[in-house]
């Protein structure tokens, strides 16, 4: 039984002609060659897998060639060449730089460069991985590298270039090497599987090369994977399965019900592929890239930038059709702000999930939403009933101010009390209930505009000019039923209800440390008002308003409740006071609690 060689060991490239993607690099070291004009030391870069130690294997292999060919390639005949192809040359010497990083080794490197060549012309020292030498090992390189005998010649190879010192990098001719596109590696795996007697879908083979990432080391690994599952015939469901890979059929149907505008369509597309094992930046990153494909599919001569098979680049091209180029643009941004947040949100699926609802609603309005609004607005999925009120004096409807309008309406309308305002806090009552109601419906909450509605000592008589603004609204809306509950209570029960308010706030100390302090005080039958000490207190009831009068009249059962807050006197607050000012203020009562204290020598803990 025959040795397996694995794919990226047996087609690997003998020649610069079986090269892949890197036409330009081999092109210029044959003509170096043919020129007579080579460098002493060359510095290969870029990506895993795409050639580099092949290329200086190739090119120490043709410079010692006695019968290079007429195209500057090696002879594969001379003693030279054979001795290479057998892996027995001593003009070629090979060095891992990862396992072989110390300034011994490079000192002993240095000891070998003086001995000539026994065969040939050159020797060649490829040192794979330069970047993992330590900076002492590459300040001893430094002179041997710039001025080293005739005979000798460095290739370097490195995958990260960044980390190679400045002073290497001036010594050496550098070629950095390209990613290989998915044409040519569809087109290697093609002629690999026909050598081999496999049967392949080029769809198939295309995902295995966009797998890869223009690495052909990685393609041909990724090969030899799907044809030992398949039994050496490659289908694109075979590729699919056993690379876990996202169908393209996932993205069709998820465009499919965005287009359509199904937010539950989309919803249980996404928790498929979720099921699946799928992970979310997975699936983001994904509709990301097939918008930008179907963007590109949108014009015939950008079209041959999409590098996938025939057959499907025709569905995307009919796919790009029924999108707008508003659409995809905005499709884009919103997915592409999802990708970037991503990692950040704690509810990741979440954000997923809100994403797709924003591209399900892009459909409607493509042309007309912009992107700023695309991204911050979310319209709701099933359609939303209008709130109403309706004024408590002339019974006519109207609408519900926009947040806009009301904060517009009511700045700076809390005021103390006059006659005029108190005369009419029992009929506006009532109205700023409704205007509560519809205020907690509202899609964003607006805390200083529901606050100077149902915050009490608001007069809304001031309002009533502007409604002729809002009267064409009003005609297709219906007024909210009032509940009109008017029980009597005391002052007591008054500060009891706020009490049982501020016992609930568990969480927000700062609200309960300011009811506590501040108490109400009743001045008639449905109304009390709260002596603040500062500005600041005054603005943070003001700001809970809402919520306080709600539990109060629904514990009271009094519609009529109204509050009115004032800055009181430094005098009329009530300071809570330390354990030192309690019994400073007892001893002042009857000063023998000094006497007794001193005697026992006791002290305040």
């Amino acid at each position: 039984m025959d040795k397996y060689i694995v794919s990226a060991r047996k087609y690997r490239p003998s020649t610069f002609r079986s090269v892949v993607g890197q036409e330009a690099l081999t092109t210029t070291l044959k003509n170096a060659i043919a020129s007579n004009k080579l460098a002493h030391a060359y510095l290969f870069c870029g990506p895993r897998g795409v050639g580099k130690t092949t290329c200086a294997r190739i090119f120490a292999k043709t410079i010692n060639c006695f019968h290079r060919t007429a195209d500057n390639e090696a002879c594969n005949e001379c003693e030279s060449c054979v001795a290479f192809n057998e892996q027995r040359s001593y003009n070629i010497h090979e060095l891992d730089a990862a396992s072989n990083n110390s300034v011994d080794d490079i000192r002993q490197l240095i000891d070998q460069v003086r001995i000539p060549p026994q065969i040939g012309k050159y020797n060649v020292y490829i040192i794979d991985e330069v970047h993992m030498l330590s900076t002492a090992a590459f300040n001893s390189f430094l002179k041997t590298l710039e001025e080293p005998p005739a005979h000798a010649i460095f290739i370097l190879a490195t995958t990260e270039k960044h980390k190679i010192i400045p002073t290497i990098l001036s010594r050496c001719q550098v070629y950095d090497f390209n990613r290989i596109t998915v044409a040519d590696i569809v087109r290697q795996l093609q002629y690999i599987a026909d050598r081999e007697g496999v049967n392949a879908e080029p769809e198939a083979l295309n995902v295995i090369a966009q797998k890869a990432d223009g690495g052909m080391r990685d393609a041909l690994s990724i090969f030899d994977q799907v044809v030992s599952y398949t039994s050496g015939n490659i289908t694109y469901r075979a590729v699919i399965e056993n690379l876990n890979v996202l169908d393209y059929e996932y993205y069709f149907r998820l465009t499919d019900a965005i287009l359509s505008g199904s937010v539950v369509d989309c919803l249980l597309i996404l928790n498929d592929i979720l099921n699946h094992g799928f992970e979310g930046q997975y699936v983001i990153t994904g509709i990301t890239s097939h918008f930008r494909d179907l963007l590109v599919c949108k014009d015939a001569q950008t079209a041959k930038l999409f590098e996938v098979g025939a057959s499907i680049r025709d569905r995307y091209i009919e796919t790009a059709k029924r999108c707008s180029n508003e659409f995809l643009y905005q499709a884009i941004e919103i997915a592409n702000d999802c990708d970037l947040n991503y990692r950040l949100s704690k509810n990741k699926r979440l954000m997923l999930e809100l994403a797709f609802i924003r591209l399900c609603q892009l459909s409607d309005n493509s042309a007309q939403v912009s992107s700023q609004q695309t991204k911050n607005a979310l319209k709701p999925v099933e359609p939303s009933s209008r709130t109403l009120t309706s004024d408590p004096k002339n019974g006519s409807k109207s609408a519900a101010q926009s947040p806009s309008k009301v904060s517009e309406c009511t700045e700076n309308v809390l005021h103390e009390p006059d006659s005029a305002t108190t005369e009419s806090y029992q009929s506006d009552t009532r109205a700023n209930e409704a205007n509560s109601r519809t205020t907690r419906s509202a899609k964003e909450p607006v805390k200083k505009a529901s606050s100077s509605l149902d915050g009490i000592g608001v007069s809304i008589s001031s309002l009533r000019g502007k409604k002729d603004a809002h009267q064409n609204a009003a005609s297709n809306l219906t007024p909210a039923t009032k509940t009109g509950r008017s029980d009597q209570y005391s002052e007591k029960e008054l500060i009891d209800a706020w009490n049982a308010f501020t016992a609930g706030l568990t969480e927000e100390k700062l609200l309960q440390n300011a009811m506590n302090l501040y108490k109400p005080q009743m001045l008639n039958e449905s109304l009390f008002e709260v002596k603040v000490s500062n500005e600041i207190s005054k603005q943070f009831l003001e700001d809970n308003s809402l919520r306080i009068l709600s539990f109060l009249r629904e514990k009271l059962g009094n519609d009529d409740i109204t509050m009115i807050l004032s800055i009181a006197e430094t005098s009329d607050i009530k300071k809570p006071l330390s354990q030192r000012e309690i019994f400073d203020a007892m001893v002042d009562e009857n000063p023998a609690l000094q006497k007794l204290s001193d005697e026992f020598g006791l002290e305040l803990s």
